[in-house]
């Protein structure tokens, strides 16, 4: 049975998961979520042949779904498997049906499939089921021991994800702090996964809530595609950090302040971040996604302010557009790649000369009007194309390389083109709201250059 799920920030972004690991070094990797809501996803082997083709290392589940754990068998992904909250009662009253479940769902696998984590229930603590509550420690407790009695799964870790709604408050981030009412089933919880060496899971949901309440001029709240590239870096490592922080100060004055120091046992930070985009709705002055990718996505190796040593694990939310999530248009729109493999958005995750289907432009390689495009739709998207900052319009200026044929279609296909390049050539950002097209045809002339071509 597949979790309940929200639009996790695993970078954790649909879940900010934070592991505090007792290695002193992390290794730099990519890790995304594969979540399963949808009725017309790629069979487990295509995707586990599209993963083996990106930079993408380790992948967790909402379930435990047999054919997916099967297919990424000997790739080397680490895989995070759940438990869902329905399975939480009898795990909890049983250690005999915990000993059922791993050899349901983890033993058959190993070692060939790779798994790393079982996270035991969903956002448990933001239910209103404070049996759940109460049951959630003694699951995670019987788990560990039936994972213990077998050599092959005696190194998985159990855990639970959470919510930045554990949290009384987190602003500014040294006051953080959990909420009193929990601290009861936390201080329980929390000193299971220090003594386990297993990773405090949370989802941030930082896209949710800057969609719902933007602070005014909130530079993570641009315009897509045009976005300067070291901007949104600077944005995203600036709200990664104060999660961190926040999520991390809470967890130490539930320990009753003490930090454990590096030669201890512990845990690590698992910080999911999502990378809503609202493909849907990306027309102009309609963008209800925010860009967290910078272009390329960085190898991540964060680390806390309070234990530098130690690694913060983060995910990306997540692997395909989900169609059958309830909500709004951006609960169905968080993939980085279709269900037919191509890429949404290329942000570097495709290894070099592997074949994997990108988003890149296929057809051409020049962004222009189709041809019935009206002189409103041109005008609106010459406007909005020069309104770039890395857009120069200054070529279809009077006297400019590319002024004449001083026509408005001439105009806007300089311009659009100029949008299409600057934002990485995907074959969205050539869509103007279905007004462009791609085109394999040079449309340069005289001394006037588009920039293009492969």
């Amino acid at each position: 049975m597949e979790m309940e799920q929200r639009p996790l920030l695993f970078f954790i972004v649909s879940a900010v998961t934070l592991l505090f690991c007792a290695a002193a070094s992390a290794q730099s990797f990519i890790g995304v979520n594969y979540g399963q809501v949808a009725d017309n996803l790629p069979p487990p082997d295509a995707t586990a042949r599209l993963l083996q083709s990106t930079s993408i290392s380790k992948v967790p589940l909402y379930g435990a779904d047999p054919a997916i754990i099967r297919s990424l068998a000997n790739t080397g992904i680490s895989i995070t498997i759940g438990a869902s909250n329905g399975d939480i009662p009898a795990l909890a009253a049983d250690p005999s049906a915990a000993s059922g479940w791993v050899s349901a769902n983890v033993l058959p696998f190993l070692p060939s499939s790779a798994i790393s984590t079982v996270s035991v229930g969903n956002e448990i603590f933001q239910l209103a089921d404070p049996s759940l509550s109460t049951q959630l420690l003694p699951a995670m407790q019987n788990l560990r021991s039936a994972l213990a009695a077998s050599p092959l799964s005696s190194s998985v870790k159990v855990s639970t994800v959470n919510t930045m709604a554990v949290l009384s408050q987190s602003e500014p981030p040294s006051s953080g702090a959990f909420h009193p009412e929990l601290l009861p089933s936390l201080r329980g919880v929390l000193g299971f996964l220090n003594q386990t060496g297993s990773p405090f899971m949370i989802n941030p949901y930082p896209f949710l809530r800057l969609q719902l309440r933007p602070p005014p001029g909130d530079p993570r709240l641009l315009p897509l595609p045009a976005q300067r590239r070291q901007a949104r870096r600077q944005d995203r490592d600036h709200l990664h950090q104060h999660v961190r922080r926040a999520a991390r100060r809470g967890q130490v004055r539930a320990r009753g302040g003490r930090v454990r120091g590096d030669g201890d046992r512990g845990g690590g930070d698992r910080v999911a971040l999502p990378g809503g985009r609202g493909r849907a709705r990306r027309q102009r002055g309609e963008r209800e996604g925010v860009q967290w990718q910078s272009g390329q996505a960085p190898a991540v190796e964060g680390r806390h302010a309070l234990m530098p040593g130690k690694p913060v694990d983060t995910y990306i939310f997540a692997l395909y557009d989900e169609d059958l999530k309830p909500g709004p248009t951006s609960e169905r729109s968080f993939g980085l790649f279709r269900p037919d493999l191509t890429m949404t958005y290329d942000i570097g995750l495709t290894k070099s000369g592997s074949g994997s289907g990108q988003a890149r432009n296929s057809s051409g390689a020049w962004c222009v009007p189709k041809e019935g495009a009206t002189d409103e739709q041109l005008q609106a998207d010459l406007d909005y194309a020069c309104a770039q900052s890395v857009v120069d319009c200054g070529p279809i200026q009077p006297n400019g390389a590319c002024y004449e044929p001083n026509t408005l279609r001439s105009h806007a296909a300089y311009a659009m083109n100029q949008l299409y390049q600057a934002s990485g050539k995907n074959s969205e950002d050539c869509d103007f709201s279905q007004s462009a097209t791609l085109t394999s045809e040079n449309p340069s002339y005289d001394a006037c250059v588009y920039p293009g071509g492969q």
